[in-house]
């Protein structure tokens, strides 16, 4: 049985990729600082799976205290997802966002080279493609140029990770450039659960459905698109953990350095995905247009080809299921993790 060190474990992406990995007979150790996330997410997990993975409190910046980690068992891969997240945060706080974000998988490289762990999935995004040139994006588009401090941390890690390759050349690793996710898992135990006023999509509009916000503030109408709102690549979260089961599961072929984008391959704007929640929950979501927010860019979306091709992956559920599982998990729970 292989064993897999998930930092940011119980994030929201991390939680459903655990699950993923323990339905898989991983066995699993979660290192989080819980920063962004809460300790009952490992609850959650013990209820869908019937284990509960082994959990560290630790930042991974912090080195003595990852090694120890290391020291104690034999890791045969690391899902690297730890990182703070927000892209308006970033642009009031970016040396905190490079500090922690490339500081941490700094950490992560030195501990891989210290203690031979070979195989590395780390988890990018597609802002690393900056202001696209055009659309779908392809894998080998120019990255860089990113509009927020964000991005650029993601940029900063991938020319990292090419780095350590080069001179680790028995490594290997599979970067991720995820777009946008959304969704829960179908049981409604574990979803997204932001702090404060939600900076991505679903949960605020899931936030408006269950009382908890008045209103959905949609940030721009005027952009070149189908009907003036952002256009992105929303893939459901459960999708996107079984994206990180295949990324494993090519390490072991030694392909070396591989990316790929994982999304749907198909672009929905924001007004799209409000009137598809509508729909699919019989819910009525009041909006207004705000303006728009520094950094975002008019569409973005993935072409998926090459994880069909390589890793036999491809996304599995719409935008309408994910609408159903974000608002089983928010109307399960009114206020995220805290009863």
């Amino acid at each position: 049985m292989k064993t897999i060190l998930v930092t940011g474990g119980t994030g929201y992406i991390g939680s459903h990729t655990v699950v993923s990995l323990i339905e898989n007979n991983y066995e699993v150790i979660i290192v989080d600082n819980l920063s962004n996330s809460k300790l009952e997410v490992l609850n959650r997990i013990e209820k869908i799976t019937g284990k509960k993975p082994v959990f560290y409190q630790i930042s991974v910046q912090n080195k003595d205290e990852m090694r120890q980690i290391f020291e104690k068992y034999h890791i045969d891969a690391i899902i690297h997802f730890a990182g703070l997240k927000s892209v308006k945060e970033s642009v009031e706080k970016p040396d905190l966002y490079f500090s922690n974000n490339v500081g941490s998988s700094k950490v992560l490289l030195e501990l891989m080279d210290e203690y031979n762990v070979k195989n590395l999935v780390f988890s990018s995004s597609a802002t690393v493609y900056g202001v696209p040139k055009r659309v779908p994006l392809y894998e080998d588009d120019p990255i860089g140029g990113c509009t927020n401090p964000y991005g650029q941390t993601k940029v900063d890690i991938e020319i990292l990770l090419n780095e350590y390759y080069k001179t680790h050349k028995d490594s290997n690793i599979a970067i991720l450039r995820y777009f946008n996710p959304i969704g829960a898992h179908s049981s409604g135990l574990i979803g997204e659960d932001p702090q404060g006023v939600p900076n991505n999509l679903m949960p605020y509009i899931t936030q408006v459905a269950v009382g908890r916000l008045p209103y959905l503030n949609i940030n721009g109408n005027d952009y070149k698109t189908v009907d003036g709102t952002g256009v992105r690549d929303y893939i459901h979260v459960v999708d996107l953990a079984s994206g990180h089961l295949s990324a494993l599961k090519k390490l072991e072929e030694k392909p070396g350095l591989v990316i790929y984008n994982l999304g749907t391959g198909k672009g929905t704007s924001v007004l799209e995905l409000v009137h598809a929640f509508e729909k699919a929950n019989k819910i009525k979501i009041p909006y207004v247009i705000a303006p728009r927010r520094p950094g975002d860019v008019d569409e973005n979306y993935a072409n998926c080809d090459k994880a069909w091709k390589e890793m036999g992956w491809k996304a599995k559920l719409d935008i309408v299921d994910a609408c159903r599982d974000s608002w089983r998990w928010q109307s399960k729970n009114p206020n995220g993790y805290d009863k």
